[in-house]
């Protein structure tokens, strides 16, 4: 009779097995959740090239903020919604990867930053527009931001 090479896993390497294929199960499920960050852009403009979000929604910075504090919630944030992210933001093309970051908003949201600035969408504007660049609303001046951080002329 033919003996069989085959042998029966044993206890040890059934554990390994299980525990081997929990990890890949489980990073393969969390990677994606983990990367998912909003993409910030620059992309040319009337004012120059700016920050552009999801969707060619343009991104603005308020002159009353401090560096890495929103100070625009209530009424405000209605007509200016922050800019927010679930995982770590991304830099699209022109964006400077070290000039991107976040901030924690009231409640614990995350509201990406560009150079320590909190940043913003309007509420009234389409894709591929920019209308209130340099305008006095909600009690201070909103301006689009440049590839260097700073509020474009």
């Amino acid at each position: 009779m033919a003996r069989s090479r085959f042998k029966a896993p044993t206890v040890g390497r059934r554990i390994l097995l299980t525990t081997l294929l929990l990890v890949l199960l489980l990073g393969v499920t969390t990677a994606p959740a983990m990367a998912a960050g909003t993409k910030v852009t620059i992309r040319g403009s009337e004012f120059g090239p700016m920050l552009w979000g999801p969707g060619r929604q343009a991104i603005y910075v308020f002159e009353r903020d401090r560096r890495g504090r929103s100070r625009c919630y209530g009424r405000c944030a209605r007509a200016w919604p922050p800019v927010l992210t679930r995982g770590r933001p991304v830099a699209g093309r022109g964006v400077r990867r070290s000039l991107l970051g976040t901030t924690r908003r009231r409640g614990g949201a995350r509201q990406v930053t560009y150079a320590g600035r909190p940043l913003y969408f309007y509420v009234n504007e389409g894709p591929g527009e920019v209308l209130c660049h340099n305008v006095n609303l909600n009690g201070g001046l909103w301006w689009v931001v440049g590839r260097g951080g700073r509020p474009r002329p």
